[in-house]
Order: structure tokens, then C-alpha cells, then sequence
């Protein structure tokens, strides 16, 4: 497909895969809908879009204003025609120590929050004819990931929420759905993430540091969505070889991230957060 003329709404726009995703968007002829928290960072990202652009300011988990938001989207060009439901939040304590706090927001914002919108937008999308929807899960809505128990709860419950949405509408609405599994990219994500006590951790994981650059990412997303490609990961290295190894020899899968959950876990019980 081309993105030409497309109206394409992302959340968590302000950074990140989501700002990366808006400009390559954008550079391929489509009509953006930014949706972040801070409208100040939206507006940086829309002074650098090549096409016009919608800011919408919310959050995703204010369930109250949804409804207006969608309305607002759908009225500015008539349509939505791509949702990438990008905006989340990531987590690094063990479980043994995480208030229920912090379960409780990270499946909040990663989980509830997108399929809640992306429910007040389907019945638009059906009768508009189609459309497609994108959920941003993780390789770790794949495979346990140490640290981040509340967050593999979410990104797993996204990612069945999208396959089950997929097989109802996909043939009968013409409503194509993809999950994208992202591993480590270069982004604030760990540097957000919320501890043990619900805290933005405030620093950021080597390996983290090290990973794609988010314009990579984004360029494989849409590729993804051009190809009507039910599920994506995006990853390098161990992150890929584990996902792929989730499907094909589980019993591996699990004796790995065991091994490595070990020794993270350790290190934490012991204070070493880093």
C-alpha cells in the first residue's frame, strides 16, 4: 500500500519509535495525528513534519475524554485510517519487591488504555470501509523478560487482544491488525521506566543505549503495514534469537531466560539495579 493522502494517528508521538514513526509517515504523503501528553513536545514534532498534522493532546488512560478525542480525529480529514497504538510505559523492579501500584498503572497505560481506544475508533473504521490497526507490543509481549513482570502482562494481553480483534474483523470489516514486537531501541524507555515504588527510574540500560535507532525501527514498521504483516519483530541478536525460540523450542526459551533471570534477579536482591 501507500501511505499518500493516508490519515495516520499515533500515540505516544512525542518521542521515540512514535516521533520516528510520525516522520516517516509523513515523508511518505500522510496526514499525522499526534497524541502525547505534553502538547509542547507534539509541537516540536509537527514543526518537522513534511505533511499537515493534527496535535491532540490526552492521556490515554483519561477514559472520560476519549470519546471527544476520537470524534476530533475522526472529523479532521473524515477518517482514521491507520491507529498506531504506540504510547506505554516500561518497568524495571523484581516481583518479589513491585507495589501493586505499579501492576496496576503499567497495565493501565499498556494494556486497557489501547484496546479501549481502539474500540471507540472501530466502528468508525468499519464504516469507513477498513482501516488498520497497530499495536506496539515488545519482544517481551513474547518472552518473560527479568524486571519486567508488569509489563510482559501487558504486552502479552496486547498482543492477544490484537490476534483475537484481527480474526473478527479482518475478513468481515476489511480491518487489518499487526502487532510489532520492538526489542532494544535507542529510546527513553528504560530511562521512564517505573521502579518498585512507582518511580520514573531516571537512568537508562547499556543495552538499551545500544540498540536500534528508532528511524530504523520505523522504517520496518511501515514496511510491516505496507505488507499486511500480522506480526513483526523488530529486534537483534539474543532479543531475536529468544522470540524466535519461544514458538519454535520453548523448553530452550525458558532455560535461558531462567539462567539470565538468575543473575539479574541476584544482582538486584543484592542492590545492584544497574
Amino acid at each position: 500500500m501507500t501511505f499518500a493522502g493516508k490519515i495516520v494517528w499515533i500515540t505516544g508521538a512525542s518521542s521515540g519509535i512514535g516521533e520516528a514513526l510520525a516522520v516517516a509517515f509523513a515523508e511518505q504523503g500522510a496526514h499525522i495525528i499526534l497524541s502525547g501528553r505534553r502538547t509542547d513536545a507534539l509541537q516540536r514534532v509537527a514543526n518537522g513534519l513534511e505533511t499537515e498534522s493534527l496535535l491532540l493532546p490526552f492521556e490515554t488512560t483519561d477514559y472520560d475524554v476519549l470519546p471527544a478525542q476520537v470524534e476530533a480525529a475522526r472529523n479532521w480529514k473524515g477518517k482514521v485510517d491507520i491507529l498506531v497504538n504506540n504510547a506505554g510505559i516500561s518497568q524495571r523492579s523484581l516481583a518479589l519487591e513491585t507495589h501493586p501500584d505499579v501492576h496496576h498503572k503499567i497495565i493501565n497505560v499498556d494494556l486497557l488504555a489501547p484496546i479501549w481506544l481502539t474500540q471507540l475508533l472501530l466502528p468508525h473504521m468499519i464504516a469507513a470501509g477498513g482501516g488498520h490497526i497497530v499495536g506496539i507490543s515488545s519482544v517481551a509481549g513474547r518472552v518473560g523478560v527479568p524486571l519486567r513482570t508488569a509489563y510482559c502482562a501487558a504486552k502479552h494481553g496486547l498482543i492477544g487482544y490484537m490476534d483475537a480483534l484481527r480474526a473478527e474483523t479482518e475478513r468481515l470489516h476489511n480491518i487489518r491488525v499487526s502487532n510489532i514486537l520492538p526489542g532494544s531501541i535507542r529510546t527513553n524507555v528504560s530511562r521512564n521506566a517505573l521502579t518498585k515504588e512507582g518511580a520514573s527510574r531516571g537512568k537508562s540500560d547499556s543495552v538499551i543505549d545500544n540498540g536500534m535507532e528508532p528511524a530504523e525501527c520505523a522504517r520496518q514498521i511501515l514496511d510491516g503495514i505496507a505488507n499486511n504483516v500480522p506480526e513483526l519483530i523488530i529486534a537483534q541478536g539474543p532479543e531475536m534469537t529468544l522470540a524466535k525460540l519461544r514458538q519454535s523450542d520453548p523448553e530452550q526459551c525458558f532455560s535461558i531466560a531462567s539462567d539470565m533471570g538468575a543473575e539479574i534477579a541476584a544482582k538486584y536482591e543484592a542492590g545492584d539495579d544497574d
